[in-house]
């Protein structure tokens, strides 16, 4: 029989800090299949808020803060590792974005990652397949948000082409339609203006096709909804149904005019904006019918949650390919990065949950810490650190890219560049790790010491190593040596002590 604490560590939550509307979706997990328990959407229409020099202005953080508080209540002793709050365009968009989440955080109580626009583009397709019937057939799913629009064909649950593009309810309202005044003129360059963004992405997307077309999210919901109960559809979209949704919108000639079945208050003032870019889509893409789907981010965030729960992380598959991609050594990422974390293991904090966090961070920087090589060997480091930190990696936030990144690009060179990390003994460890490891593989065979150790004496560093093995690797000495000036010269009292 199962524990108490099993049966909660089985509830997953999922946060969606979405341009338009934040949302709170709780699940339970059972033999792999996630049940629904609770939900929760606050308007907070953060994109709304994003000044014209891309800052969040206080009204927005303020919205955001106070719906983020619900949450962190509803939230209240689930495990750290059991929710994921994820931040999307207009936080990728905001330049005071790292200001808002480190006060986000602190309402909510866990961590807010912002995440790329084709992550955001995977975990989207992902939450829409894993609700529709099992299909092997080519599918093109579209998610309207409030900061952008994401496109995605797959076959079955597998993306295979992913693409984010700024455009989005909320700010082509807010653009074209500021006032709620509904004429053809705006509709037109409101039109042209998304149509000039569908352009880039057309040509590969008609070229692969696709069998089926579906919408995810607000903005789709509330069309199709509009459609159905007015009776100009079945609910599916189509390009005749879209035209005749124009006709009342401009014979009404403003939002505050509009009386339609289905529309909800929340939603009036961004449905022009919505619909533009729907109607754009349709003509670009040439859809004919378009079918709206239960799944959306937020679903994709708790089936990726559980994917991590039951050893299916995405991010290790992504690590994998990466290495093939970048032919990297497997040999030697591997023996480096075991290295390093037996190096680590002694300062892990114990708790569970902070030793997975920390013990993968490193694992990643390890078996990532040579991509660059493919690029050139000289200054490798950098090019590593820079694919890491600006790849689309899928399953991995922006936030642990760059983390990651910081740790590849200090593992060898002038500690001088990465000064920041090495203020927080956290990363100083992780750091110091990485680059002893790399150095005592330097000569890329199997021989390493024997005996090895790294102690935190009171900030000070003392590596702890095999003697005898010293006097075999006269070269390895020389860069020990070498490693103290450099920690000297960083502020910082790094030492090593043959045994």
């Amino acid at each position: 029989m199962k524990t108490v604490t099993e049966i909660e560590f089985e509830q997953l939550a999922a946060v969606d800090l979405g341009s338009n509307s934040f949302r709170l979706q709780i699940a339970r997990v059972v033999d792999d299949v996630l049940y629904p328990l609770d939900s929760y959407r606050e308007t907070v229409r953060l994109a709304a808020g994003l000044t014209s020099d891309r800052m969040l202005d206080l009204a927005s953080r303020e919205r955001a803060l106070v719906a983020l508080s619900r949450f962190g209540e509803r939230l209240r002793g689930f495990p750290r590792h059991s929710v994921r709050a994820v931040g999307t365009n207009a936080l990728r968009a905001a330049r005071n974005a790292r200001e808002f989440i480190r006060d986000a955080q602190l309402v909510l109580g866990y961590p807010i990652e912002v995440i790329a626009g084709r992550e955001e583009a995977r975990l989207i397709y992902q939450g829409v397949t894993q609700l529709l019937p099992v299909s092997d057939i080519s599918r093109l799913v579209i998610d309207i948000g409030g900061g952008s629009t994401e496109f995605i064909i797959g076959y079955g649950t597998k993306p295979k082409l992913m693409e984010s593009l700024y455009m989005g309810c909320v700010s082509y309202s807010m653009r074209f339609f500021p006032d709620g005044a509904l004429t053809e003129r705006r509709f037109r360059d409101a039109k042209i203006a998304a149509l000039a963004e569908i352009e880039s992405i057309m040509a590969p997307y008609q070229q692969v096709g696709w069998k089926e077309a579906y919408g995810s999210s607000g903005t789709v919901r509330a069309i199709s909804s509009i459609l159905e109960l007015n009776g100009m559809s079945d609910g599916n979209i189509t390009q005749q149904s879209m035209r005749k949704l124009k006709r009342l919108l401009l014979r009404a000639g403003h939002m505050a005019n509009l009386l339609l079945e289905g529309l909800k208050p929340d939603r009036l003032m961004v449905l022009p904006g919505g619909f533009v870019i729907m109607d754009a889509i349709m003509e670009a893409l040439e859809i004919e019918n378009l079918k709206f789907a239960e799944g959306a981010l937020r679903e994709g965030v708790l089936f990726d949650l559980a994917g991590r729960h039951h050893h299916a992380d995405m991010r290790e598959r992504t690590v994998r390919q990466m290495m093939r991609r970048y032919h990297v050594d497997q040999q030697q990422a591997k023996r480096v990065t075991q290295l390093a974390l037996m190096l680590h293991a002694n300062h892990l904090p114990r708790i569970p949950e902070e030793d997975e966090i920390l013990s993968k961070r490193l694992e990643w920087a390890g078996l990532l810490h040579e991509v660059g090589i493919d690029i050139a060997h000289s200054g490798y480091h950098k090019h590593s650190a820079y694919i890491v930190e600006k790849a689309d990696l899928p399953g991995f936030s922006r936030m642990e890219q760059a983390q990651v990144a910081k740790i590849i690009l200090a593992h060898r060179g002038r500690l001088s560049k990465v000064r920041e990390g090495l203020d927080t003994e956290t990363d100083r460890l992780m750091i110091a790790c990485l680059r002893i490891a790399a150095l005592l593989s330097r000569n890329r065979t199997g021989s390493l010491p024997v005996r090895c150790a790294l102690e935190d004496r009171s900030g000070t560093l003392i590596l702890h190593i095999d003697a005898i093995w010293l006097e075999g690797h006269p070269l390895t000495v020389a860069a020990l040596k070498q490693e103290v000036i450099e920690w000297q010269q960083a502020g910082w009292t790094f030492m090593a002590n043959p045994v």
